[in-house]
């Protein structure tokens, strides 16, 4: 079981016949993915990786086949028609993996999304990935060291920090269940705390390694479930940024810590008082999770 693909979700990829959608779409299929079409607006009649048809709309698409969720390779500016394409299909699961869409256009995209009760993964993500069955976005999944199925779920803001972190889980003897990059945007699509009912029903997830950063709410808004016993399987946290400047505005799109809350001492206070466990240090995840599936196999 997985909380987003697995391999039997029926997946049109969105931009496929471009450099970088070929490549990931190439491996989206290597891995399990079952891609079923492809859409380019005048690229009908071509095939992809390599026998997957290219359409020129959705619209075309769905005459001939069905499916299940959309994987966007589009440039930013093309994002929020593509995920409108794509709600207005029926579709109600998408990974859209551009960075740099504006403000504006993420808050319609959430928006519409939620209105529809549709998940959007992203943007500014690497997607979605069930280790050794199916992916939807840009992982390295042939790394075993990092993309090794088991049973922690992983939700993560962060690019550079996921394999890292990730890594750490497999070291300690663990696997992954389901692996959810959110994005590292200031509107994601989705939200880390909109991702715990998912797990806590997934029966093949123990855990969560919650990988954060500084800026936001997200990380605050776990702990909060934590705290009210919404989410009571063990989480483990990484947070980066934990040697940021105070008072210093990041470049990251969503690093904007106000009010009070947002900087990485405030989310590591608040998941630890909530009673998460916090890796000071990402070589300590797997001795983290350790302990706190003792503490549950304790408790059980």
């Amino acid at each position: 079981m997985s909380i987003f693909i697995d391999r039997t979700t029926r997946v049109v990829a969105f931009g496929a016949t471009g450099s970088e959608g070929s490549f990931w779409t190439k491996h989206m299929v290597e891995l399990g993915t079952q891609v079923v079409a492809a859409v380019t607006p005048g690229k009908e009649g071509e095939k992809v990786e390599p026998e997957i048809p290219v359409f020129h709309s959705l619209r075309r698409a769905l005459a001939q086949i069905s499916t299940d969720a959309a994987m966007l390779f589009v440039p930013p500016r093309f994002a929020k028609d593509a995920v409108f394409e794509a709600l207005d299909g029926g579709i109600r699961k998408i990974v859209v993996v551009a960075d740099g869409i504006p403000l504006h256009e993420a808050l319609q995209i959430r928006a519409a999304a939620l209105s529809c009760g549709a998940r959007v993964i992203g943007g500014n993500t690497s997607g979605a990935i069930s280790p050794g069955q199916a992916m939807m976005g840009m992982f390295p999944y042939w790394i075993q060291r990092v993309y090794k199925p088991g049973r922690i779920g992983v939700m993560t803001r962060s690019g550079s920090l996921t394999n890292e972190v990730t890594a750490m889980v497999v070291a300690g003897g663990f696997g992954v269940s389901s692996l959810i990059g959110v994005g590292g945007d200031s509107v994601p699509g989705t939200r880390f705390a909109e991702l715990l009912p998912d797990f806590q029903a997934d029966p093949e997830t123990d855990a969560v390694v919650l990988i954060g950063e500084l800026g936001g709410t997200m990380e605050e808004e776990v702990a909060d479930e934590i705290a009210a016993q919404r989410f009571t399987k063990p989480i483990v946290a990484f947070i980066g940024g934990r040697h940021a400047p105070p008072g210093k505005r990041m470049g990251h799109a969503g690093a904007i810590v106000s009010g009070g809350r947002g900087s990485a001492l405030d989310k590591i206070a608040a998941l630890q008082k909530a009673g998460a466990l916090v890796a000071e240090k990402p070589r300590l995840v797997g001795e983290c999770l350790r302990k706190a599936l003792g503490r549950m196999y304790d408790r059980n």
